[in-house]
């Protein structure tokens, strides 16, 4: 009981140490380089290990007996594909869905930038849609690095 008692009052003597935006903004900046250093290091590490592991692939006669037999396939079916859309009903409905994909891609875009306008305006991450589910509004940040001429 004593033990209990001593937990509770290290946790009644403890303290609430607020940050000042400063230095929320210096750990968070801290943070985000930590793990892009992390991220870099794991790349490396990756790349390192797929090189080994496609070496491995390459130094085997029967892997690559069968490597070449398959870019052979793959030289017969796509020439055969090519083929089949030269016909005009494969290269129609090879260009509708091409259409189509890029007209989805536009009403996404479209829908991105409509659900950031309305989460600013309502304040809100959720909308319920027609059919009655509610959905939340989600955005992925990523880092991308800048080209040379933005320097």
């Amino acid at each position: 009981m004593q033990t209990q008692q001593d937990d509770t009052q290290s946790v009644q003597d403890a303290t609430i140490v607020d940050e000042t935006p400063a230095e929320l903004l210096g750990n968070l900046e801290s943070s985000i380089k930590e793990h892009i250093a992390s991220i870099d290091t794991s790349k490396t590490e990756l790349k390192k290990l797929k090189e080994m592991l496609s070496d491995m692939f390459s130094n085997d006669s029967t892997y690559q007996e069968h490597d070449k037999a398959v870019k052979e396939a793959t030289k017969i079916r796509t020439k055969t594909k090519l083929e089949l859309l030269k016909q005009p009903a494969a290269a129609q409905l090879n260009n509708k869905i091409k259409e189509l994909s890029s007209d989805l891609k536009d009403l996404q875009n479209a829908l991105s930038d409509y659900l950031r306008e309305y989460q600013r305006l309502s304040g809100s991450n959720e909308i319920e849609g027609d059919d009655g589910e509610v959905r939340e509004i989600v955005y992925v940040a990523r880092l991308v690095k800048r080209s040379s001429r933005f320097k």
